[in-house]
């Protein structure tokens, strides 16, 4: 599980669910939640929280620009990769912070991939999940 800390700066609500956005180093994540700023004390814009995704929801793209509707896009540089037979894990880096991506050894042969290389990680908006910064 990726786990990274910021903070929120904007809050957009519409019923019982809100579009977030978190602040990450110099990254924006967006987050959608079932949940709204009155129903969760932490659920504040200013507040710290921390952003949960899993390593198998990092899509990787190697070249831009990508006219795609995934609104957390995090340049990154692929520092590490653990090839396997069927999955290869990658170990990502964007500023002072670590990701890590899992995804099928054919997309690695597919898009060249190396150490070094600068990708863009993509995660969808409904696959990041936030809770408190304690």
């Amino acid at each position: 599980m990726n786990i990274l800390s910021g903070n929120i700066t904007n809050i957009q609500g519409s019923d019982s669910l809100s579009l977030v956005k978190i602040e990450v180093g110099s990254i924006i994540f967006t987050s959608i939640i079932i949940d709204t700023p009155e129903s969760e004390t932490y659920f504040k814009i200013g507040n710290a929280v921390k952003i949960y995704f899993k390593e198998t929801e990092v899509i990787i793209a190697k070249n831009e620009p990508l006219n795609i509707s995934i609104q957390n896009k995090i340049p990154c540089t692929i520092i590490t990769m653990k090839i396997g037979v069927i999955l290869t894990e990658l170990h990502l880096r964007f500023g002072d912070m670590n990701i890590k991506s899992l995804i099928t050894t054919n997309a690695i042969k597919t898009l060249n991939l190396k150490n070094g290389d600068v990708v863009l990680a993509l995660i969808k908006t409904n696959e990041v999940s936030l809770s408190p910064n304690d």
